[in-house]
C-alpha cells in the first residue's frame, strides 16, 4: 500500500511539472501577441483555444455532465472561470503589456505565495514543515531571479499581484471540484472565461480584432493554457493545490529555459542558482510524509480513482486501474499518509 501511495504522488508530481512546462512558456509567447491585440481579446482567445481544443478529448464524458454534477459544484466552478479564467489572465497580459516578460514571469512566484496564504487561512489546506520549507525555497528562488529582472514599473507589479491572487484562489477552487473530471472542468473553464472575456475584448476594440493570427492565438492557448489546466487539475486533487502550486512555481524557470534555447540568451549564474532551489522544493514535496488518525464523513461524488487508495473499496472482486464513476463513501476513521486531496480537507 505504501509503494502505491508513494507511486500516486510521484506520478502527480511529474505531472504537476509538466504542467508548468507548459504554462512556462505562454508568457514570452504572449509576449509576441499583446502589442497587437487588447488583453482582453487575447484572454478569451487564449480560453477558448484551451475549451475548444479539448473538446474532441473530453466529448464522451460531456454527455454524462448531469445538473446534479454542475449544481453540486456551481460555486466552484463560478469562482474558478470568474478568477482563473476571466480576471487571472487579463491582469497578467496587462502587466506584459507594461513589462518585459522575462520580469512578468519573474514575478509570477508570488501565485505560490498567494495559494499557500489562501489554503492555511481559507482551505483547510495543511503544510507541515517540510512544506513550508518548499514554499520558502520556492519563494527565495523567484526573489533571486527577480533580483536580476524586476518589474519595470509600480503598476505592472501590482497587475501581476492581482493576478497571482485570482489564480490563488482559483487554484483551490479546481482541487475541490470532485464530480468533473479535468477535461471537463477545464472545458467549462476555457469556454465561459473565454467567451465573457472575447465579447469584452470585441466590445472595447470596436469589433476589431487586430493583426495577430487568431489560430496561432488559440493554438497557443490550447498547449499553453488547455493542456495545462487539466494536467495542474490532475496534479491538484491528489496533491492539494498549495503543494501543486509549489511544482507550478517552477513555470518561470521554464520559461528563462524557453528564452534561452529559442531567443539565444545565455544562463546566469543567478538562474542557475535559482534552479536548483527550485529542483530542492520539489525535493521537499516527494519526502513530505503527513499521517494521522482522521475520519471521513459519508459522502456520493464522482471522480477518477483507483482501487488500492483505501478510500475506494466498493466493487466486489478486482478492479483495475483508474477509472470515474458515481460511488458512495461510507463514514470511516483510520490512519494513513495522505495529502489534502479530495478526501482529506479537515481540520488538523
Amino acid at each position: 500500500m505504501t509503494n502505491t501511495l508513494t507511486r500516486t504522488k510521484v506520478v502527480a508530481v511529474l505531472i504537476g511539472l509538466i504542467s508548468a512546462a507548459a504554462f512556462g512558456v505562454a508568457t514570452p509567447l504572449s509576449k509576441m501577441f499583446v502589442q497587437e491585440m487588447n488583453p482582453f481579446l487575447l484572454a478569451g482567445l487564449f480560453y477558448l483555444g484551451a475549451g475548444i481544443g479539448l473538446i474532441p478529448f473530453g466529448i464522451v464524458g460531456l454527455k454524462d455532465i448531469s445538473a446534479v454534477r454542475l449544481s453540486s459544484n456551481y460555486r466552484l466552478l463560478g469562482g474558478m472561470v470568474l478568477f482563473g479564467g476571466i480576471l487571472g489572465p487579463v491582469f497578467l497580459l496587462m502587466a506584459i503589456r507594461l513589462a518585459s516578460a522575462t520580469s512578468v514571469s519573474l514575478w509570477l512566484n508570488l501565485e505560490l505565495v498567494a495559494t499557500a496564504t489562501l489554503g492555511f487561512f481559507v482551505f483547510k489546506d495543511h503544510l507541515d514543515k517540510r512544506g513550508w520549507a518548499g514554499v520558502v525555497l520556492s519563494v527565495i528562488a523567484g526573489g533571486i531571479l527577480s533580483y536580476g529582472g524586476g518589474a519595470n514599473g509600480i503598476l505592472a507589479g501590482l497587475l501581476v499581484m492581482l493576478a497571482c491572487v485570482c489564480w490563488g484562489i482559483d487554484n483551490h477552487c479546481t482541487a475541490l471540484i470532485g464530480n468533473l473530471s479535468p477535461v471537463q472542468s477545464t472545458i467549462i473553464k476555457g469556454l465561459c472565461a473565454g467567451g465573457t472575456n472575447f465579447i469584452i475584448g470585441l466590445m472595447l476594440s470596436n469589433g476589431r480584432i487586430g493583426s495577430s493570427p487568431v489560430v496561432s492565438v488559440m493554438l497557443v492557448g490550447f498547449l499553453c493554457y488547455g493542456v495545462s489546466i487539466v494536467l495542474y487539475i490532475y496534479s491538484a486533487q491528489r496533491l492539494g493545490a498549495v503543494r501543486s502550486q509549489m511544482l507550478f512555481s517552477i513555470a518561470p524557470f521554464f520559461g528563462v529555459l524557453f528564452s534561452m534555447f529559442l531567443l539565444k540568451e545565455s544562463l546566469s549564474a543567478v538562474q542557475m542558482i535559482s534552479g536548483l532551489l527550485l529542483a530542492g522544493s520539489v525535493g521537499l514535496i516527494l519526502t513530505e510524509r503527513h499521517e494521522h488518525a482522521h475520519e471521513h464523513a459519508e459522502m456520493e461524488h464522482v471522480h477518477q480513482h483507483d482501487h488500492d487508495d483505501l478510500h475506494h473499496e466498493h466493487h466486489e472482486g478486482v478492479v483495475q486501474g483508474a477509472h470515474s464513476h458515481f460511488h458512495k463513501h461510507a463514514k470511516t476513521r483510520h490512519v494513513h499518509p495522505h495529502a489534502p486531496d479530495l478526501h482529506h480537507r479537515h481540520v488538523h
